[in-house]
Order: C-alpha cells, then structure tokens, then sequence
C-alpha cells in the first residue's frame, strides 16, 4: 500500500530536475554520466510504484495532488493518473533508462549538457502526462523545447544540426498557439458559465472543464484548435517535416525520445477528445482521413529511403497517422489499441533509433551503400533489430500485433476504406523495414569484419535485453497493459458519445 501522503507523481516530475540542476557542479563526465544513470534508475522504480499501485477498477484520477499555483488566474498545480495515462510515465522511464546507457561511450562531447537535458526532457515529459490543470499541462509542454533545441543544436552529429533545432522550435512554438488559444478559450467559456465574469470564474481544472458544456460552434473551435497543435507535434502530414530533419542530425538518443514518445496523440487521447466530445464525433472522419493519409504517406517515403535514420523516421510518421486514424474510429477497439501502439511504440521505435545510434558509432554511417553483412560482427544487434522490426510491424507474438490488431478491427468497423487503407500502410511499411534489414544485416560483406567483432557491449546488452523482453512479454500477455486502460476508455467513449443530442442510446456505438 502506497502512502497517501507520498508525493509520488511531484517526485517523478521533481528528480530529473533535481539531477540536471546538480550536473552544474559536477566537475568530470564520468561522474555525470554515473549521476543520470542513478537518477535513471529511481525514476524507473518510481514509475514502477506507480504501476503497482495503480488500481485499473477506480476511474477516478488517482495519486493526485492539488495545490494552489497561481490564484489570480485559478490555476493550481494539478497531478493525476488514470487509466489512458498511467503507463506512459513508466514508458518514459524506461526510455530515459535505455537512452542514458545507450549513450554511454557514444557521447563524448558537452557531455553535463547532454545528460542534463535528457533528463529536463524526461522530467517535462513526465509533467505532459500526469498535468491535469490545463496551464500546468501547457507550462510542461512548452518546457519541452528547450532541452530538445539544445540537444540538437549543441550535441547534435549531423553538419546542419543548427538548422534542425531552429526548425523544430519554430514548429512548437506555432503549435503552441492554438494550443494557448484552446485552453483560453474553455477556461473563458468555464467562466461565462457560472456567470462570473474572469478571472474569477476562470478555471483550467480539467475535471472541471468536463462538466462545462460547449455550445456546437464553440465546441469545434477549441477542437480544431488542440487537433492543429497536437498534429504539429504528433506530427500529421503536411506538418511532419521537422522530424526527418532532426532524426538525421540530432543525437540519436534525442531521436529515439522524439519518435518514441507521441505527445500530440497523447494531447488528442488526453484533452481533444474529451475535452470537445461532441466536435471529435462530428468531426472524427477529417482526423481519421489525417491519420491515414499520414500512415500511407509515411509508409510509402519510408520505403524509398537510403538511410537508416531517415527510413525510421517516416516510418514513425507513419505508424502516429495510424494511431491517430484508431482514436478518429471513436470505437473501443480502436482507441485501447491506439493507446496500447503509443506506448508499445514508444518501446519499439526508441529502440530502433538507439540501434541506429550504436551503428552510427561503430561504422559512421547508416547509409544503406555503405553497410552489409551486418550480421556477421554484429549478430546481437541484428537480432535486435530484427525483433523490434517485427514488433514495428505487428507481427504476431510481438507487442505490435495486438496494438496493430486492434486498431484494424476498429477501423474496420468504422468503415471498410479506412480498414484497407491502414492495411496497405502496413504492407508498404513492411516492406521498406525488411528490405532495409536484408541488405544491411544479411546481404554481402561490405566491412570485412571478424565474426562478433562490433557487436553489442555489456551495458548496451542490458538495453537490449529489457527492450527485447518488452516485446515479447507483452506480446504474449497484452492483456498486462490493456487491463490498465479499461475502465478508462469505456467512460472516455460513453462520454463522447452522451454528447450527441440524442444521449445515452449512442453508447451502444462505442461497443
């Protein structure tokens, strides 16, 4: 039993910053690197408390803490987990984990910088999911900038990494905007609701926010408004371009954050739909055709690509359109496997990058001319590879089948086009993933080198190993994650559809 009075979700946000912030005194790289791994692995135990006391059966927020913040505008500093979020801390966790020491001998250069803004990242990104006052979700959000245009800017591999960073924070800040605008515009409408006139009636509570009603006109601006801000992020085709961009010249730690960890669909799962029910049914075939659009686009890039890097980064675009196109479908299905593939990807698509990053530093490359007979020095991580490959593609016994077949039942059942059109996504993805995989890893021996040779090292091999397990593990007991989100999906979608005039007899179509 977990005390009520332990801070638990204040201290999985707090001690990343805590450790960046002692980084300043830390005289040697050594003692850094060994400082972020110790603040690494109690996250990872924090994140794991976190798990195990989390009762699936209560839809209720749950660990919260609630205290005053800034009391001329009624915004508190608001934690809470439910049942849609209770997983991604543990998520981020274990990538923070994995990153720290898969980043051990690759990052040599600004090393208190790099290990720094990891860490501000995780923590940041820990605030993102467990915010349940809008200001304070947004306060986290926009803290997320920083540390990723210092990361590319400053440790960043690729000669025009400046270019990325400036590229990726012009992109969050315009998507930023509606984002602001949204949270203003429910918390003014909160206020013309009780009939007290701002900043009085003023409240960016989210559970608050879920009793004020919309009217229809208002309800598809504050809608629209969290879909462009979100699919900035996500991102959604045609505003994807700043990924590719950054996963070829930031660090590949910094890709494997950013690919792995999907806050703009989190922000629709999280505030977008719920917070605007009524607009996300209305308006749920345009984010369907987003989503897909975006997986078939991705995919079908992805497959032309030369380079590692650039063909996972597509590919990651195109597997957030499918996620997007599963939470579109309004169905149960379709959003608990939605939600499952944003965490299993986290795993799955960090993971790739990371391999990427250990190929990059053993050859200097991962362009596809340059490399072959992989396997032979490298059979470990090839087998990696392979295994998260797979997952990538929802094959079964890993933990993408489950996700990915979820998701397709559900679009399915929404309409038989968006089903087909996911499906082809997941053809062409395969293709471009195993063809990459064949003439990388088993085509002829470009290198010459000996059997084993710059294959994985101890610490890399513990990486591996606990990616590995999450793949597997979850692909034979799915149910492990899905029972978390239960509970919480069923009221998320009798929400959504109680908001249509004719109420409650539209739940039936969330079964």
């Amino acid at each position: 039993m977990i005390p009520e009075a332990l801070p638990l979700l204040s201290l999985l946000i707090g001690l990343p910053f805590a450790a960046a912030l002692a980084m300043v005194l830390v005289p040697k790289p050594e003692t850094a690197r060994s400082l972020a791994l110790a603040a690494a692995v109690l996250e990872l135990l924090l994140a794991t408390v976190l798990l195990w006391g989390f009762d699936p059966v209560d839809p209720r927020l749950q660990f919260v803490e609630r205290h005053a913040w800034i009391p001329s505008l009624n915004a508190y500093y608001h934690l809470g987990v439910d049942g849609v979020t209770v997983l991604f801390p543990f998520l981020g966790a274990v990538l923070n984990l994995a990153v720290i020491v898969a980043s051990w001998t690759a990052v040599q250069n600004r090393v208190r910088l790099y290990y720094g803004m990891i860490l501000i990242l995780g923590g940041a990104t820990v605030g993102v999911f467990c915010a349940t006052d809008l200001m304070l979700f947004f306060l986290f959000w926009e803290m997320t900038i920083a540390p990723v245009y210092l990361l590319a800017g400053f440790c960043g591999t690729g000669p025009q990494r400046r270019y990325a960073a400036i590229k990726y924070a012009l992109f969050m800040l315009a998507g930023g905007i509606p984002l602001l605008f949204a949270i203003l515009l429910l918390a003014l409408n909160h206020a013309r609701f009780l009939g007290v006139p701002a900043p009085a009636g003023l409240s960016f509570d989210y559970l608050a926010l879920l009793d004020t009603p919309l009217d229809g006109r208002l309800a598809t601006t504050v809608f629209l408004l969290f879909m462009l801000g979100f699919a900035i992020k996500a991102p959604l085709f045609p505003f994807h371009g700043w990924l590719p961009t950054l996963a070829m010249e930031g660090p590949a730690g910094l890709a494997a954050w950013l690919a792995g960890l999907k806050l703009g669909a989190f922000g629709i799962v999280r505030f977008a739909v719920p917070l605007s029910p009524q607009a996300a049914l209305e308006h749920r075939g345009l984010v369907a055709g987003a989503g897909i659009v975006t997986a078939a686009y991705g995919a079908l890039v992805a497959m032309r690509q030369t380079n590692l890097r650039r063909l996972l980064a597509f590919s990651s675009i195109s597997h957030v359109g499918l996620v997007v196109a599963g939470l579109a479908a309004l169905n149960f299905q379709a959003v608990q496997g939605a939600l499952f593939q944003l965490a299993n990807f986290g795993i799955v698509a960090g993971g790739l990058f990371l391999v990427a990053g250990f190929i990059q530093h053993r050859i200097g490359s991962t362009e596809i001319d340059r490399l072959g007979g992989l396997a032979r020095p490298m059979p470990l991580l090839g087998a990696l590879f392979f295994l998260l490959g797979l997952a990538s593609l929802g094959v079964p016994g890993t933990s993408g089948f489950a996700a990915e077949h979820l998701i397709l039942i559900g679009l399915l059942r929404q309409h038989m086009g968006l089903g087909l059109a996911a499906l082809f996504a997941g053809v062409v993805a395969a293709a471009g993933m195993l063809g990459y995989f064949r003439r990388a890893f088993l085509g002829p021996d470009k290198l010459g080198m000996a059997a084993g040779e710059w294959d994985l090292r101890s610490r890399e091999r513990l990486v591996a190993g606990a990616l590995a397990a999450w793949v597997v593990i979850l692909g034979l007991f799915p149910r492990l994650a899905l029972d978390l989100s239960d509970g919480a999906v069923s009221t998320l979608l009798a929400r959504v559809h109680e908001s249509l005039p004719e109420g409650p007899t539209s739940v039936a179509a969330a079964e």
